[in-house]
């Protein structure tokens, strides 16, 4: 997504690299890292296929259909990889480490001391996002090959599958959303058949509100046959239905909405990310709720005690990846998700749709104002302060002062949960860098626009190709 900005060949170039021979294992696994090739990070390549395909097509005029169906074929592999290998229970996922490192109680790759196995609130919401952007990318193709609505079918039937798995599968503290927390937790199974919820509110609870997209009104016009499949098998599967948002309860400009979240949990997940003593920093959105400082999350297991307490800096342990900490600082790529997930249901839900920011606060935004406030508190991380300093340099003076380095912006792996002092690698340019994501969209687009145009109105403005004034500035 930082590459796309740039050169979108080479961003194609890098996301086909590896989904080739040398990369993709044959059973359909992606790799994770150079050290570890079998650990599994999130599957967030169909989406990143999916954006970067329409930036491209935005801008050339046409789609590069050649791309689109090699990728969807070498997707389809690893989503079969992840099914049989990640989801052995069915529609609720394990999946590991998934790029969280120290995030949970245990050693997400290891094996649990409690044996059993766990089932994560992540791992289950990245498939359903997976589902999601793979329908996306069949709709895509269906444009000009109407043999790929039945697959689009068939992962509309995965994300339904998936999505309903979360709510209520029928076992006492197995469902992963907390009625009275309201909020989604892993479900820890013992290997007696027993489980409990391990109640830390963290990235792991929020990733299903990520699990969103809008299927457009003229899509449905331009595929009829899709439109009517689309119709019998929600009717078909009512029950899973239920569970979740309403896949056929018309939205803003007649658009329906695929969501693991009804509005009611929405509101629910919502007012805690939006709570400044929780998850919202004044940086952007931390990765563990600050709630955790006051109240370490405690789990006790044949004598030991395994806590997880709100750390917003570096980790005070080796353990779990030594410095890389999930249990407090601000990381980019989850806040893009995050954003990009108010924005899609901005579109959806429009104006009418508004939540406290902060919370307690009593200013009520819509989604697309609390995601644009949740933008530009990340980019006030590298903004002089009232006192000329910049937030990211934190405490190192030449930086801050000094006229040959404090101008030179770096761009660390992760950001101190309080302060917004940079942390871990000064050169993450990779997945930092989607900073220039964010003032693309928000330099030139409102919420009219994208009440409007939706989806598509993100796309112009990201490939620049958007030509309405900008009406909001900052």
């Amino acid at each position: 997504m930082a590459l796309v900005l740039v050169d979108s060949d080479f961003a194609k170039g890098q996301l086909s690299l590896f989904l080739d021979e040398r990369y993709l294992h044959p059973n359909g696994q992606i790799p994770a890292y150079e050290w570890n090739f079998s650990e599994v990070n999130p599957p967030v390549h169909a989406w990143a296929v999916r954006m970067v395909y329409h930036i491209d097509r935005e801008r050339r005029g046409e789609g590069d259909i050649d791309f689109l169906k090699s990728a969807f074929v070498d997707l389809e592999r690893n989503f079969h990889w992840w099914e049989t290998r990640k989801g052995p229970d069915g529609d609720v996922y394990q999946g590991g480490f998934l790029g969280l490192d120290n995030i949970g109680v245990f050693d997400r790759s290891e094996h649990l001391p409690t044996g059993g196995h766990l089932e994560q609130s992540d791992g289950t919401a990245w498939m359903a996002l997976y589902a999601q952007n793979m329908i996306q990318i069949g709709l895509e193709l269906s444009k000009h090959d109407p043999g790929y609505q039945q697959k689009v079918i068939a992962y509309l039937d995965h994300f339904l599958e998936i999505a309903a798995a979360m709510h209520d599968i029928g076992c006492e503290h197995r469902d992963m959303w907390d009625e009275e927390d309201g909020f989604f937790y892993d479900v820890l199974r013992f290997p007696d058949g027993s489980s409990t919820r391990l109640k830390v509110r963290s990235l792991v609870g929020l990733l299903p509100l990520c699990a969103v997209t809008v299927i457009e009104a003229d899509t449905l016009v331009q595929l009829p046959d899709f439109a009517e499949c689309y119709e019998n098998l929600i009717k078909r599967k009512e029950h899973l239905a239920e569970a979740i948002f309403c896949p056929i309860t018309p939205g803003r400009e007649n658009r329906r909405l695929l969501a693991i979240l009804d509005e009611e949990k929405l509101r629910r997940v919502l007012t805690r990310l939006l709570d400044e003593q929780e998850f919202l920093s004044p940086y952007g959105i931390r990765s563990l709720s600050k709630y955790h400082q006051d109240h370490p999350y405690q789990f006790h297991w044949e004598g030991q005690t395994h806590t997880v307490a709100y750390i917003p800096g570096e980790s005070d342990t080796y353990m779990f990846g030594g410095n890389s900490n999930w249990r407090g600082p601000v990381w980019l790529p989850a806040n893009l998700l995050i954003i990009q997930a108010l924005l899609v249901m901005h579109a959806y839900y429009g104006d009418d749709f508004k939540m406290e920011c902060p919370t307690g606060s009593g200013n009520r935004l819509n989604l697309f104002q609390i995601a644009k406030e949740i933008s530009c508190r990340l980019m006030d991380i590298f903004l002089p302060d009232q006192n000329g300093k910049r937030p990211v340099f934190g405490g190192a003076e030449k930086f801050q002062s000094d006229p040959h380095f404090r101008d030179h912006l770096l761009f660390y792996e992760y950001f101190h949960g309080d302060d917004g002092s940079g942390l871990g690698a000064s050169h993450q340019t990779g997945w930092t860098g989607t900073l220039a994501t964010l003032l693309t969209i928000f330099g030139s687009l409102d919420h009219e626009e994208l009440m409007e145009g939706g989806m598509q109105e993100i796309v112009e403005a990201l490939a620049g190709t958007d030509k309405t004034p900008t009406r909001q500035k900052r």
